[in-house]
């Protein structure tokens, strides 16, 4: 049987093409990991792109109850929004009603990306923080003041620069915005976005700045492990799978 440890279900904004893959990179042996996509067709802009992008967030957010109850269908133990600018656009003061409506429509425990990262950042007793996105202007502003509210210092900030699409966007841009973003009095680094591929350079940035390194896909795994019961050292994508 797939997912004889467990299952994990995840709500995917319809044009991204990053959670999948690196979710079913970072999984443990025994953990099953399924997705939904969540619906598009109340927004006439394109999925990743800077436009409309606050506009095309709520219009996902909206679509929730349909995609949600077809992922409750595979019994998940925990249920994961993975879309951090929803929680951006939501508000942090919100949060909580997000996730409840989400375990209400699967029945299930619900979390989302930004829970997941706020959970990481408190176990790795992070204080300072420095941000990195991909997002246009009015999304990371969101994000910033999510994070302030939250309770956190954002030491350094660094936005994505001449994004096109953030589903175009590569680890090596990653990384760059990892540094660029990075301050010395920061405790820890957020890559935020679930859509921006990040896996392949936590452990290398980790290395390289000397402090850790959080990404939305690698604290949204890590949370729902942790909610599902699952215990287990993860090398190769940061200290907060690995435990070190």
């Amino acid at each position: 049987m797939l997912g004889w440890r467990t299952r994990i279900g995840v709500l995917v904004p319809p044009g991204n093409p990053t959670v999948e893959p690196e979710l079913y990179r970072m999984a443990p042996r025994g953990v099953s990991v399924h997705f939904a996509r969540l619906d598009s067709t109340a927004s006439a802009s394109a999925p990743g792109a800077p436009a409309a992008m606050e506009d095309r967030t709520r219009a996902y957010v909206d679509s929730l109850p349909g995609p949600a109850r077809t992922l409750a269908a595979v019994n998940p133990a925990v249920v994961v929004l993975a879309f951090t600018a929803a929680s951006y656009a939501n508000g942090f003061k919100n949060e909580e009603t997000l996730s409840e409506r989400i375990a209400e429509l699967t029945g299930t425990r619900a979390l989302t990306a930004a829970q997941a990262i706020l959970a990481a950042l408190r176990h790795l007793h992070v204080k300072k923080l420095a941000l990195g996105t991909p997002y246009p202007e009015a999304i990371s502003a969101l994000g910033k003041a999510y994070w302030e509210a939250a309770g956190f210092q954002i030491v350094g900030y660094r936005r994505l620069a001449n994004v096109e699409n953030i589903y175009d966007e590569s680890e090596e841009r990653a990384y760059r915005l990892a540094r660029e973003a990075d301050a010395p009095g920061a405790d820890a680094v957020l890559l935020s976005g679930t859509g921006l591929p990040t896996v392949g350079v936590l452990e290398v940035l980790e290395r390289d700045l000397g402090k850790p390194v959080i990404s939305s896909n690698q604290a949204s795994l890590w949370r729902a492990l942790d909610l599902a019961g699952v215990r287990e050292s993860i090398s190769g994508f940061g200290r907060l799978l690995s435990g070190v």
